[in-house]
């Protein structure tokens, strides 16, 4: 049985809240190894459904990121005005029961269906653990809290290597014509790590509930409709009930929003003509389109959240640069095993052990130090976060550089590490800082905001990018297109100065931003 919501709670963190955090932890740990799992199928995926590098881009990146932004954003909200452990369970039994139908795939849409609703359930992971944890530890403590969350990341991307190959080989070697219902290794591998979360989902459902805002003792009251408020977010951002929602918010309105979709539109048909790829450009033109339509809603709706998200350059260019960060990250999870499993032609389960272990460890210690450093570095310096979120932009240039240039496999894995490590640093303080420019009954919907740029800028281009760049690279051996992944990594060095300028500009602006919250809220 739950806690009522509005039972009282001490301004510290107590033994309950180390233990919620756990679970919320592991929670993640399932949340990464259902998303991540993929990377170390990919080269079997690739070869069995006979695609491209820029497809496979597709499957990792842009089919599950749009869905998993855009439902972020009503989900979002609904954490902020639902029962945030319900709201965890219901998704978390969603998201593992679509990772076992991806199991099921026989082609890319299929497959690519299946990874869209892992998406959709997933989108409610991150909003109602970073509301349920702002809610359970005080403010000096915030962001060492959500980096301890956020380190199940890393832990659940290195085992999903592990897994994903100890599976396939084995169940390869035991059918090597197929198995029952003719599933090959790949799809044994979804099978076997969706199942999990369903029981996981029940032991979620047994945490208990905090007060919101107790902890900044602003002890706030949960809405009354939230499904109401639900239902109406969600309208905002399916078409084409966007052009209803913007027809009932006046003629220019209309206007502005159809002008905005029929830009994407074009730019999506530009890109598909330059790239060959129509799923790729038309899931971010309709990403892109869907959160413009919801920003515009909420600008009337809720002019105040909207004021201290979209309207604060400081929460925009910190969400932005991190996001960049992301892109990185990203894109590094998802094609360093195919990496070294097609250029460095290393064994997969030897190269899944080292990987998985390497993934874990350095994402694990890079967000914990990184988030202590964050919280002292805020101690003497309002905008002493920024500078560690910097740091996670410009540190992982060199082992990027020369990691993927290196065929010393010692080298390789070495430089790998430390681009984990340092890629990690920044994200508890990002996180952290932007869940400080917003009031508590605004979190849910700010975590949403801020995963729009890891997943709609960093998870949608990230390994896509990669992917696209490695097949121009690339040449035709034997009337099939093999593709430059070298060139497709060290390509992501490129975006590190637009991450450096925008980051530059939070740090100038977090502080007064931050001190001046209630007062640009208006409440």
């Amino acid at each position: 049985m739950s806690e009522p919501e509005n039972a009282e709670q001490p301004r510290k963190a107590q033994p309950y809240s180390w233990y919620v955090l756990g679970v919320l932890v592991l929670v993640y740990v399932l949340n990464f190894i259902d998303r991540q799992i993929v990377s170390i199928l990919a080269v079997d995926i690739k070869a069995d459904l006979g695609l491209s590098d820029g497809d496979m881009g597709f499957l990792g990146g842009a089919a599950f990121a749009v869905f998993y932004a855009l439902f972020g954003i009503p989900l979002g909200r609904l954490a902020d005005n639902w029962h945030r452990v319900r709201l965890l369970s219901l998704g978390l039994a969603l998201w593992s029961a679509m990772t076992a139908l991806s199991g099921l795939a026989r082609d890319q849409l299929s497959l690519s269906l299946a990874r869209m609703g892992v998406g959709i359930g997933e989108a409610t992971a991150s909003p109602t653990a970073y509301s349920l944890i702002s809610d359970y530890f005080p403010r000096h403590q915030k962001a060492t809290a959500l980096a301890i969350y956020s380190s199940g990341l890393y832990l659940g991307g290195g085992v999903s290597l592990f897994i994903g190959a100890e599976i396939v080989q084995a169940w390869n070697s035991a059918h090597p014509l197929g198995g029952p219902l003719g599933l090959v290794g790949w799809q044994a591998a979804f099978l076997a790590v969706g199942f999990p979360g369903l029981l996981m989902a029940l032991w979620v459902s047994t945490l208990r509930e905090p007060l919101r805002g107790a902890m900044d003792g602003t002890p706030t009251v949960r809405s009354g409709n939230a499904f109401g408020a639900f239902l109406a977010d969600l309208s905002t951002i399916v078409p084409p009930f966007t052009v209803y929602g913007a027809m009932r918010r006046g003629s220019a309105a209309l206007a502005i929003n159809l002008a905005v979709a029929i830009g994407l539109a074009l730019f999506a048909w530009a890109m598909i003509g330059l790239t060959g790829n129509k799923p790729q450009w038309s899931a971010v033109a309709l990403g892109y389109y869907a959160v413009f339509s919801w920003a515009s809603n909420l600008r009337q709706k809720d002019p105040a959240t909207f004021r201290l998200i979209w309207g604060t350059p400081a929460f925009v260019c910190t969400t932005l640069g991190y996001g960049l960060v992301s892109l990185a990250a990203y894109a590094l999870a998802f094609w360093t095993a195919p990496y070294a499993e097609t250029v460095l032609g290393l064994d997969k389960s030897g190269l899944a052990f080292v990987l998985g272990a390497n993934g874990a460890l350095s994402g694990f210690l890079g967000v914990i130090i990184g988030g202590r450093a964050a919280d002292a570095l805020r101690a003497r310096n309002p905008a002493g976060r920024v500078l560690v979120i910097l740091f996670g932009v410009l540190a992982p240039i060199a082992p990027i550089w020369i990691g993927y240039s290196t065929s010393n496999v010692t080298l390789f894995y070495s430089m790998n590490f430390l681009a984990g490590m340092f890629g990690a640093a920044g994200l508890g303080a990002a996180a952290a800082t932007t869940q400080d420019l917003v009031l508590p009954r605004m979190r849910g919907t700010a975590t949403a905001s801020f995963f729009l740029g890891t997943t709609l800028v960093g998870l949608s281009f990230g390994p896509y990018m990669v992917g696209q760049i490695s097949d121009l690279a690339g040449t035709m051996v034997n009337g099939k297109l093999v593709g430059d992944l070298r060139t497709g990594i060290l390509s992501l060095v490129g975006v590190a100065p637009l991450a450096l300028a925008l980051l530059i500009y939070a740090y100038r602006t977090v502080p007064s931003a931050e001190a001046t919250v209630a007062q640009r809220a208006g409440e």
